[in-house]
């Protein structure tokens, strides 16, 4: 089952929702106002992109979305204290949608390309 966390007012998650649906492949959707990632979602999202991108510094970066106003808190940060201050900060600091299919495969932001291989 594939889910999307992200917020209902988000325009991207709006996309990925309508992405996911005109291909009827369901998803579930989460939405971080009222339910963060738990420490074991959000850890496995991480893993997931890091083997995509080869490391878990790549993969954090992935995740942070750099045109939120909150950016500054956490761009000079050493790779160890962003994780978890993204983890704590996900409704300002991440970048949305994250969608997660299983726990093999996930994706920050809009990925229609990399979605096209996920059922």
């Amino acid at each position: 089952m594939i889910q999307i966390f992200g917020t209902l007012k988000n325009f991207d998650v709006k996309t990925a929702q309508r992405w996911f649906s005109e291909r009827r492949i369901p998803f579930q959707f989460v939405d971080l106002k009222e339910k963060e990632m738990s420490r074991g979602e959000f850890d496995s999202v991480v893993d997931a992109l890091s083997r995509e991108t080869g490391s878990r510094s790549d993969a954090i970066e992935e995740l942070i979305d750099k045109k939120s106003k909150d950016y500054a808190s956490i761009a000079y940060l050493d790779d160890s204290d962003k994780a978890d201050k993204l983890f704590e900060n996900q409704l300002k600091l991440l970048k949305q949608p994250v969608c997660r299919n299983g726990k093999q495969l996930a994706s920050a932001g809009l990925a229609q390309k990399k979605w096209e291989g996920w059922k």
